[in-house]
């Protein structure tokens, strides 16, 4: 069974929380399914172009029908030439890949289970900076020794946000936000006990 490491007010081990078996016998494509849902929703969707009937012109006939020994050329719009329409060009296209919430579910416990596994699922009673210093926010994650940590608390107060805020190799978000994907993407995951209680009960 997975288990998360427990650490104690000064973010040293302190023991250890068991994940429910259930989470081993997930199927990995749930977390797959999601990621791709998640990274079609970021896409900004604004390729475009113009066909023969939105682009501008093209009124008069550019030459006579007939005496050239040329083809016929109807109007300048043509994608034949230069400033004319674009045949089958990119257009707003609906990305959206529906996920159905059983799904979501699996996928946020299969990647809890994925960094329990690893050993990079810490758990801690309470995280706040009271001084609100970067260098005591590097301190806590130099103890976790992973190269780059998820945060999740319960609330962010404006001192843990200050402290954090400049740390390139890490991502502090609040209980709302969380998803599968960020706990995927990161090589470590520092969440808040009562936060863990709630998304695994959720899940």
């Amino acid at each position: 069974m997975s288990k998360a490491i427990v650490l104690n007010a000064n973010y040293e081990n302190n023991g250890e929380i068991v994940l429910p078996a259930s989470y081993e016998e997930i199927n990995k494509h749930n977390l797959y399914l999601y990621v791709k849902s998640y990274l079609s929703s970021l896409r900004a969707n604004t390729a475009a172009a113009k066909t023969r009937a939105q682009v501008s012109g093209g009124g008069k006939k550019p030459k006579a029908q007939k005496g050239s020994g040329a083809a016929r050329w109807g109007s300048k719009r043509s994608p034949l030439f230069v400033g004319g329409g674009v045949v089958f060009g990119p257009t707003k296209r609906n990305y959206e890949q529906k996920v159905n919430k059983k799904q979501k579910a699996l996928a946020l416990k299969y990647a809890l289970n994925a960094q329990a596994n690893n050993g990079s699922l810490f758990v801690v009673d309470s995280l706040k900076l009271e001084s609100g210093k970067t260098k005591d926010a590097v301190a806590v994650l130099n103890k976790l020794n992973k190269r780059d940590t998820l945060v999740v608390v319960d609330t962010i107060d404006e001192k843990t946000y200050l402290a954090f805020r400049n740390i390139k190799n890490c991502y502090v978000v609040e209980k709302q936000e969380v998803n599968a994907y960020l706990i995927a993407v990161y090589h470590s995951v520092l969440i808040e006990k009562s936060v863990l209680d709630l998304l695994t009960k959720e899940a």
